[in-house]
């Protein structure tokens, strides 16, 4: 699916990732954990094409292809999604229109038929009931006006309808109540499949509850430095940081 190999990221002058390594299969669920400035957002934003951030060294292969070598909508198109810890609004572009051109361009750059709007509107209120949103959201422009809960519904309605194979959630459960929580992780859960893959990205266990992910990373200065099971989630939330700090100085 994916595979990063001693990934070295700048920003201006300060080196971010500093030779990060991460392979993720078909299937698979991976949650990188880490403290403010670990480099988790600078690896999403990297990925999906982000402008910004100097690549100085490594490479990442995604399904066969030069990932780091593609536009941000070609990536887009070969299954590449990404969740943002804070949607932006689109003013004057509802949602209907944004998902049905998304879904199109996709299907297009694939030579694909294009999807009718009858066709559409049948396959998108499927989609809206999985993510418990009313029909009339769709009607609204995209993320304007929405809360917290509904942008980040929002963003896994994109997903559930552009159909990735790896799907890049940052932060997606920041903000989030109890009940948008367990909304959003069934969401992911549904769409889950022996060929589609996730990396997700967050600060704290509480979302793992819903989750079953195959592997935990912590992620400190720019490294990937302790991968564990669902276990480590929890070690993290009992022990911090420092906890592995220590480790790593002991070792």
């Amino acid at each position: 699916m994916i595979k990063i190999k001693n990934l070295k990221v700048r920003v201006e002058d300060k080196e971010i990732l500093k030779g990060l390594n991460l392979e993720v299969k078909p299937g698979e669920l991976h949650v990188i954990m880490g403290p403010n400035g670990a480099g988790k957002s600078t690896l999403a934003n990297v990925l999906s094409g982000k402008s910004g951030y100097d690549i100085i060294d490594g490479d990442v292969n995604f399904s066969g292809k030069d990932l780091l070598d593609m536009t941000p909508e070609a990536r887009a198109c070969e299954g590449l999604f990404m969740s943002f810890q804070y949607p932006i609004a689109i003013p004057g572009v509802n949602n209907m229109y944004f998902l049905k051109a998304s879904v199109n361009a996709i299907r297009k750059y694939r030579n694909e038929p294009e999807i009718d709007a009858i066709d559409f509107l049948k396959m998108i209120r499927s989609k809206l009931k999985e993510v418990d949103l009313d029909e009339k959201f769709i009607k609204r422009p995209v993320n304007e006006g929405f809360s917290g809960g509904e942008k980040k519904r929002n963003e896994i309605l994109q997903m559930i309808t552009l159909k990735p194979t790896l799907s890049i959630l940052d932060e997606t459960d920041s903000g989030l109540d109890i009940d948008a929580l367990k909304i959003v992780s069934q969401g992911i859960n549904n769409f889950r499949n022996s060929e589609r893959s996730f990396i997700l990205i967050t600060h704290y266990q509480r979302m793992l509850d819903y989750l079953e992910p195959d592997f935990i990373h912590v992620l400190i200065d720019g490294k990937i430095v302790k991968t564990g099971d669902k276990s480590l989630a929890q070690d993290l939330e009992d022990k911090g940081y420092s906890w592995v700090r220590e480790t790593m100085g002991s070792n």
